[in-house]
């Protein structure tokens, strides 16, 4: 049942169970993930051990591999859903981690900083100053490039300018068909 559930999840990147298989499908299909981050003949046919699917075992190492490469852990999110009707069971979303566009978009990537013990909140006050200082220099660099842009637009004002003179080259043949029209009812 494992091996099913893990190769449902490994190709439809999500799958719909209860809270007790989800957390059993987690223990048995992250140790797969991490060796598939090496791709030699070794870990495949080791990944080929558990899944028993040669389809689920390239999509392992072609797409999922590749994702969690730089992730040293937790590959796999448990979101519950609630209680099925039937036996009201507690049922739950297991899915891997890095193939969630909803949660990945919202996201930033976060910036860590490492805190030193020595200095405590008399070292914290010049680095909060030295942050607003970063921030305004980057207000500066960014400066510039918008009077380029500026700059860049004041040309297309002109030929927007210049576009109604066109206009008038074109409408004086206009003026000249109505003298053409009368020189045939004319004739």
């Amino acid at each position: 049942m494992l091996s099913n559930m893990a190769c449902s999840l490994i190709e439809h990147k999500r799958i719909n169970t209860t809270i007790a298989k989800a957390k059993a499908l987690r223990v048995y299909v992250e140790p797969i993930i991490t060796k598939s981050k090496d791709d030699s003949t070794h870990a495949r046919r080791t990944a080929f051990s558990y899944l028993k699917s040669k389809e689920a075992v390239t999509e392992l190492f072609r797409t999922v591999a590749p994702k969690v490469a730089d992730r040293p852990g937790g590959y796999t999110r448990i979101i519950r859903t609630g209680y099925r009707l039937g036996d009201n069971a507690e049922m739950c979303l297991i899915e891997l981690v890095d193939f969630n566009e909803i949660y990945g978009a919202g996201e930033a990537k976060k910036t860590t900083t490492r805190r030193s013990r020595r200095g405590g909140a008399s070292t914290a006050a010049p680095k909060a100053a030295a942050d607003t200082k970063a921030t305004e220099a980057e207000v500066v660099e960014e400066t510039p490039e918008a009077v380029v842009e500026t700059v860049e637009e004041t040309p297309a004002a002109e030929v927007a300018e210049e576009t109604p003179a066109v206009e008038e080259a074109t409408e004086t043949p206009a003026e000249d068909a109505p003298e053409a029209a009368e020189d045939k009812k004319e004739d």
